[in-house]
This record gives C-alpha cells, sequence and structure tokens, in this order.
C-alpha cells in the first residue's frame, strides 16, 4: 500500500470552489447564520429537513448524522485528517470492498463534489424478499478534516433531487477544534443545543 511517502494519489479530493461554496471549514462559515451545532459539524436549518442522530449502542456515542430532506437521505460523518493528504481516496476503496464482500456492485463516477461511488447494496425486506438499495458515497478533504455522506433515496437517481442533497451537503460547516486527534478519528459529534440557539 503506502511506504509513507506521500504520492499522488493521496491528494486531497475537494471541489474546486470548496472555500466558497462549501462544506465549509469552520473558519469560512458564516459567523451570523443560525447553524444547528452537533459540535463536529454545524447543520444550516431549512424547511422540511428532519435531523437523526445515530448513536452507537454500547458506547452511546454519536457516530453519524442523518438528513431527511427533499425525498433523499444523507448520513454525515466528520473525521480528523493529516495536514497533508486527503483520506477520501482512502476511503473510496475500503468502501469497495465493503460493498463487494455484501455482494453488491460499486462503480465509481466523477460527480458535482468530485470522484464518488454509486454502489447497489443488496438489502432484504421485511418479508424476507432481498432487493437492492442504491447509495451515493461523496466524500469531500478539507483542511485538516474529511466529511462524508452516503445519500439514499431519490438523490441517487433524480437529478433534481441529487442537486438539493448536494447543496445541503455543502452548507455543512466541519468543526475540527484545535485538539489534537489521530487521522480517521471521528470528530466528536453531541446533541444540538436548543432548537435555534447556536
Amino acid at each position: 500500500m503506502s511506504d509513507g511517502t506521500p504520492n499522488a494519489g493521496a491528494e486531497s479530493a475537494a471541489p474546486n470552489d470548496r472555500a466558497q461554496e462549501g462544506p465549509f471549514d469552520e473558519s469560512e462559515a458564516n459567523p451570523v447564520r443560525p447553524y444547528i451545532d452537533l459540535g463536529g459539524i454545524k447543520i444550516l436549518p431549512r424547511e422540511g429537513l428532519n435531523l437523526r442522530l445515530e448513536v452507537e449502542e454500547q458506547s452511546k456515542r454519536i457516530v453519524a448524522v442523518g438528513l431527511d430532506y427533499a425525498g433523499s437521505t444523507l448520513q454525515v460523518q466528520p473525521f480528523a485528517a493529516p495536514r497533508s493528504t486527503g483520506l477520501w481516496e482512502e476511503t473510496r476503496e475500503q468502501i469497495r470492498q465493503q460493498v463487494r464482500q455484501q455482494g453488491g456492485r460499486v462503480e465509481e463516477r466523477e460527480g458535482p463534489l468530485g470522484p464518488e461511488l454509486l454502489a447497489e447494496v443488496p438489502v432484504s425486506g421485511p418479508d424476507g424478499a432481498s432487493g437492492k438499495r442504491l447509495a451515493r458515497f461523496v466524500g469531500v478533504d478539507g483542511p485538516r478534516w474529511f466529511l462524508r455522506g452516503v445519500i439514499g433515496g431519490a438523490g441517487t437517481t433524480d437529478v433534481e433531487a441529487a442537486a438539493k442533497i448536494e447543496e445541503l451537503f455543502r452548507s455543512i460547516v466541519v468543526v475540527r477544534g484545535g485538539t489534537p486527534m489521530p487521522p480517521r478519528d471521528l470528530i466528536p459529534l453531541r446533541m444540538p443545543a436548543t432548537p435555534g440557539t447556536a
């Protein structure tokens, strides 16, 4: 794999306009906007947006934020990243392997946010019938952080729905904080304060 020397494949993967269009670093965010503060990320509230916190049973730690919006779902996770290289390249390879192990299919394509994976994952329904679920894996490397998103629902196939969920992903602010963290560690997430307060 890697012998520790930086290689071209580990470059940061982010849209060229990331600093202007997002996802944003805390230092780039508009301070007067009424964000919902979830610790490692801040979400801009909007009409029709439902937010779920995904909690790990044993540790009771919040491990992801689920957003339901415009007929799509978006699950996001912020990770600490090295200063010099991005994580999206390596993460895509891990996702590819996981999907194939589950018997799914995955293809890489260039999306509006850069390289993304479109996966078809086998699922079994409540009646035991097997089906397939489409998921788009998107990721953006920011300054010392990496934001991963999984898009489901209409945003996997419908162009208009995709544009809305991509815009939601790009409106997210990542709060890396100054605490030293090993790369690939989940940036801590927390319950939001009362709605409407920062």
